[in-house]
């Protein structure tokens, strides 16, 4: 297939001056051979080269060259991109698609601020995914009204009257995507040892924000399985969010600031690795040294701390754990998180550990490079691409007709769970550390999800 064409957008007039956006270089190690394409999400929905990784670097570069200019409708191409880099894991060339485009959003939301003085982002941006979403304490504080909704189902009949339908649709969504909040979970302490002496490793343990609020019963098991594996746990109460949220947002300064607390937080004195449960929050985090162009002077610190970043999967399969005893009689689809399976080229490893529970079938299905369209918030910014995408991997889940689906990322669960519940399907959505954990225990799933 031969370079897209110059797209129709480039008939309007200009947004704003585009020059210097993204590295020119940068721009031209992409070769348009179309690998790609088969691997990306919003090209295999819309069909249309301007939202494949291939068309959007084409818009990208003939922005740069000023051959097109930047429009709006030109901008929406390169919006609806969900950062997937499935492209990469395709790409022959090894083109680092996420860096071109999250520089790209960066600059162009730079240069407009400077144009007119004034922030372009939304109020649901600001106040919600930039405020609320990260900030793990905030967040959990107004989860108690939900929980309470829930416990006395409030919730059903709210739904009933379709009073959430007379809400802004990202409220919508953010309702929709409310997973069953269960008991609530004590913060986990500072520290917890393990029973084996000397210990194998310090290990720092990352909460996140939206994970440690929802999912805290996930980070109790991830401590769990570390400890059993022979590592004391430190959980440092001054970390923050990873800043991905505002990074690929295009907030890179914020980004810069959480990422200085964070070192701060995980001193290399203190713990020799940084675990993290979540794949999004993770990939932020191993990428650190992607903001040292925004703080040169703290170059060495986020190479250090980057390097230093494992995913639980991944640093369990290096440990050459005790396979655990507890049989689990159960058919199992993992579902590749995008930025386990492509941004950190991890997707062995989530499966070794799921193969070494007794009983368990660990069943694969179509398309498994593909997003399920949580994509971090693009799910309550993009509902229609993020719809189609979570029914395509759906359908494709219940063809294995599964008793449990395993998920390494708090953002795929959430989207996973929201659609289940509109199919009215109660198939559970778990960590595969929860999976393992349950194992250890010797408890069965309807067991273990009793415990919690």
């Amino acid at each position: 297939m031969s370079a897209p064409s110059r797209p129709a957008c480039s008939d309007l007039p200009p947004a704003v001056d585009h020059a210097g956006l993204v590295p020119h270089e940068n721009l031209l190690s992409c070769i348009h051979c179309g690998l790609c394409t088969s691997s990306c999400p919003t090209y295999l929905e819309t069909g249309n080269e301007n939202d494949s990784p291939r068309g959007r670097i084409h818009l990208m570069r003939g922005i740069e060259e000023k051959r097109i200019p930047l429009t709006e409708t030109a901008e929406r191409h390169l919006d609806l991109c969900l950062d997937c880099r499935s492209c990469e894991t395709a790409c022959p060339s090894g083109v680092q698609y996420g860096q071109l485009i999250e520089t790209f959003r960066l600059s162009v939301k730079e240069q407009r601020q400077g144009d007119s003085g004034q922030s372009r982002e939304s109020w649901f941006e600001k106040y919600f995914l930039r405020q609320l979403f990260t900030d793990r304490r905030r967040l959990e504080r107004l989860l108690w009204p939900a929980r309470l909704m829930q416990w006395t189902r409030l919730d059903r009949l709210i739904d009933a009257t379709g009073l959430p339908r007379l809400l802004p649709t990202p409220l919508q969504r953010m309702h929709r995507m409310l997973p069953q909040l269960g008991s609530y979970q004590n913060p986990l302490p500072d520290r917890l040892d393990t029973t084996q002496r000397p210990a194998r490793h310090r290990v720092g343990l990352f909460l996140g924000c939206v994970a440690d609020a929802m999912y805290r019963d996930l980070h109790w098991a991830t401590a769990r399985v570390l400890q059993n594996a022979g590592c004391d746990v430190f959980v440092p109460p001054t970390q923050v969010c990873c800043g991905a949220i505002e990074f690929h947002s295009g907030y890179a300064d914020d980004a810069v600031a959480r990422a200085r607390q964070n070192i701060a937080a995980f001193p290399a004195a203190l713990v020799d690795e940084i675990v993290i449960n979540v794949a999004g929050c993770g990939a932020m985090l191993k990428e650190y040294h992607h903001l040292t162009n925004r703080s040169p002077e703290l170059a060495e610190e986020l190479t250090q701390f980057s390097q230093r970043v494992r995913d639980i999967n991944e640093f369990l399969a290096t440990l050459d754990i005790e396979p655990p005893q507890g049989a689990l009689p159960l058919r199992v689809v993992y579902q590749d998180a995008c930025h386990l399976r492509h941004a950190q080229q991890i997707e062995k490893q989530p499966r070794k550990l799921l193969l070494m529970i007794p009983e368990l079938k660990l069943l694969e299905i179509k398309e498994p490079n593909i997003c399920c369209g949580a994509a971090g918030s693009y799910n309550l910014t993009e509902p229609e691409m993020s719809d189609r995408l979570v029914e395509r991997k759906i359908n494709h889940i219940l063809e294995q007709q599964p008793d449990v689906i395993a998920s390494a990322n708090a953002g795929c669960s959430l989207q996973l769970k929201a659609a289940l519940k509109a199919r009215g399907l109660q198939i559970p959505v778990l960590h595969p550390i929860e999976l393992l954990d349950a194992s250890q225990q010797g408890l069965s799933i309807s067991e273990y999800l009793k415990s919690r």
